[in-house]
């Protein structure tokens, strides 16, 4: 195939959460409105609508400052349940016309072009027929912004070129032209303190970064990833790094009415099972845990732990009590806004060799086995009846409430954590 044919076609959900929110409740469309974690003034927007955007509303803007700059801006609390429901309906819309390669994050997927699919007025069609497809068969209110080129990285830049709505081909021979307009940072994989590397490094827009060696590249970025982005930046085709899991874990910004000592406790306990109840899903053990909490604007503790293999909810709670203890009791600390749990250090189950212990230690082997028998059970009577329908102590009905599962832009939760 031609170095400068068409191969990749990647589509950007507009504005996800808060077109979802509208498509399902049409009073709520043309209106500007911030999807939040909660109702309180005292938290940020995660997602905005077009309407908001518009006045400088913005993922992360504070709810107390967005209802300064547009008074009437209307709050609704975040259905991730609702969220992913409308990602799988939209996922199997977009396979009815080409199969999807990956899925990039909750509201992007990118899908490879082959055949009369490379020809720039069939991909064109093909763009078209999936737009019209969605309105048609999952809602006349969700748009997408679709982009096609000649790898991925360059089919993502141009799904931004226009939005909402939009559809745009950028080809090879157009390049660095077309990008002229985006500052830096609009392009996947500058964050802020890549952006801050180049400017050290005198490259303040796209056309100097184009016009940078890959060797320089190199060297700004610290190592071959530099190299790379010089490749897809140019409109070469390469493999991706394969990823695996490194950490599983779970994060929550506590309500000012549960940030005492009581009721925080009882939050680190539920993300604890959640996150246990994860590792096992996907069928790991971990050998460390970490909890990290937030106590003032400028104030964090962590705690750590390391251990033999373990995926049951009974030890890794005893774990998380003993940090806890150290970090929290211990200080004297009085008051919690944050608190998340990280399990890593992961190991598949199949890598479990024969643990000799037993031979050593009967009773801890029995005791062992139990646990992850109940935990097991645990699992299977709550993915049936729903979550916290069996758990270990008692959890407050507000505080099992708060832990439904969350959509992170990047990781797509599966179905059944909305059960864990």
């Amino acid at each position: 195939m031609n170095k400068n044919s068409l191969k990749w076609l990647y589509l950007d959900f507009n504005s996800y959460f808060t077109t979802i929110e509208q498509q399902t409740n049409p009073s709520l469309r043309n209106l500007p409105i911030a999807v939040v974690p909660s109702l309180t003034d005292y938290t940020c927007a995660i997602a905005a609508s077009y309407e908001a955007k518009k006045v400088g509303i913005k993922t992360g803007t504070m709810i107390i400052e967005a209802k300064k700059i547009c008074p009437n801006i209307i709050c609704i609390k975040a259905n991730h349940e609702k969220y992913i429901s409308y990602h799988h309906k939209l996922i199997n819309e977009i396979n009815k016309y080409i199969p999807i390669e990956s899925i990039c994050s909750i509201d992007e997927v990118a899908c490879k072009l082959i055949g009369k699919e490379c020809d720039p007025k069939n991909a064109i069609s093909l763009a078209i027929s999936i737009k019209s497809g969605i309105k048609k068969n999952i809602g006349d209110y969700i748009s997408c912004s679709i982009g096609i080129s000649v790898n991925k990285f360059l089919a993502k830049t141009a799904s931004n070129l226009k939005k909402p709505n939009g559809l745009k081909i950028l080809y090879r021979k157009n390049l660095p032209q077309k990008l002229k307009n985006l500052k830096l940072s609009d392009l996947t994989g500058i964050g802020r303190r890549m952006e801050k590397r180049l400017m050290l490094a005198n490259i303040n827009n796209i056309n100097e970064l184009y016009r940078l060696s890959p060797k320089n590249m190199r060297k700004i970025w610290g190592g071959v990833q530099g190299e790379r982005f010089w490749n897809i930046l140019h409109g070469n085709d390469i493999a991706e790094m394969p990823t695996k899991v490194s950490t599983i874990g779970h994060s929550h910004v506590l309500h000012p009415s549960w940030r005492n000592i009581k009721y925080a406790k009882h939050i680190l306990d539920r993300l604890i099972l959640k996150a246990a109840s994860r590792l096992r899903r996907k069928s790991f053990f971990c050998k460390k845990i970490k909890v990290y909490i937030k106590v003032t604007s400028d104030q964090y503790l962590e705690g750590k732990k390391r251990f033999n293999r373990l995926n049951d909810s009974i030890s890794l709670l005893e774990k998380s009590n003993q940090i806890w203890n150290e970090i929290v009791i211990l200080r004297k600390i009085k008051k919690v806004k944050q608190i998340s749990v990280v399990l890593y250090d992961l190991e598949p189950l199949e890598s479990l060799q024969t643990n000799f212990l037993k031979y050593l230690n009967h009773d801890f082997e029995e005791t062992s086995k139990k646990r992850n028998i109940l935990s097991t059970t645990m699992d299977l009577i709550n993915s049936r009846f729903g979550r916290d329908s069996i758990t270990i102590g008692s959890i407050p009905k507000k505080i099992s409430q708060f832990s439904g599962t969350k959509v992170a832009f990047t990781r797509i939760p599966d179905i059944k954590e909305f059960y864990e």
